[in-house]
């Protein structure tokens, strides 16, 4: 991972993703582009009120991330990483996928807390819309913590693409544990991923689990927890979207509630 995107804007989560993309950046030996994105308010009736109102709020929305350009730019002076600055006009999602052309890793927030923020849904965006790596950061983290990594097995075609997209991130890692839970879809492959990854110098533990009545993304934030875990590695909605919102899915229950950070892959 040489070239790192991390959504730079004023809110909650910036602090976050901003410190685990400098500290990445700085033990990747990889470049920072910073994406600063005026948000476009939604489209308004085409009267003279509206395009007033509408007018209003974008010039309120590029004074605000002007001064923030100022301010994350006088703190990147100082910090030893390669980076630039970027700007775009429009929606998150749709300005980091396009932006996400020539990034390895695009760091973005899980779900934060407050409802109603913008940055709720953008993670699940970029997931199935970049075709890059993501990674969701907790808006309270404050550095990247490279003491141990748990990384979701259950053979899919999801899992094993989150898992070679993380090798550079496991590399860092002084433990990592295959986590497979014990359901119905487990195919018993953990073993042979395990040798995959230690051709990269990578000797992962496998480790079954039997699944929490919680489910299996309780499990997995379970077992994080248990071994001390910073990071979680898993597949990104393995069904489609519109399945998970209905029925539940873990893709879902982890941006919703991990208290660690999520690399995630489609």
């Amino acid at each position: 991972m040489k070239t790192l995107l991390v959504l730079a804007h004023e809110d909650a989560g910036q602090e976050a993703r901003m410190q685990v993309a400098i500290d990445l950046a700085r033990r990747l030996d990889a470049h920072l582009t910073c994406l600063d994105v005026v948000v476009l308010p939604p489209a308004y009736v085409d009267d003279s009120v509206g395009s007033t109102l509408s007018a209003a709020i974008v010039e309120s929305e590029v004074e605000v991330e002007a001064a923030n350009r100022a301010k994350v730019e006088a703190r990147l002076v100082h910090e030893d990483v390669s980076w630039d600055w970027q700007e775009r006009t429009g929606d998150f999602v749709g300005s980091l996928c396009s932006a996400a052309q020539f990034a390895d890793l695009v760091i973005v927030n899980r779900q934060l807390e407050d409802p109603a923020t913008p940055m709720r849904s953008v993670a699940g965006g970029v997931i199935t819309g970049a075709g890059k790596p993501i990674l969701a950061v907790p808006q309270d983290v404050r550095k990247f913590e490279d003491r141990c990594a748990i990384v979701a097995w259950d053979g899919s075609m999801t899992a094993t693409s989150a898992l070679r997209n993380a090798i550079p991130l496991l590399k860092l890692m002084e433990r990592v544990f295959l986590v497979e839970v014990e359901t119905d879809r487990a195919d018993g492959w953990a073993e042979d991923a395990a040798r995959y990854l230690s051709r990269h110098d990578i000797h992962a533990r496998v480790e079954r689990v039997p699944p929490l009545p919680s489910g299996i993304a309780r499990t997995l934030i379970a077992e994080a927890g248990r071994h001390g875990a910073g990071l979680i590695v898993a597949g990104g909605y393995g069904h489609s979207r519109l399945r998970e919102a209905v029925f539940g899915g873990v893709t879902r229950e982890l941006l919703s509630h991990s208290p660690y950070p999520l690399l995630l892959s489609h």
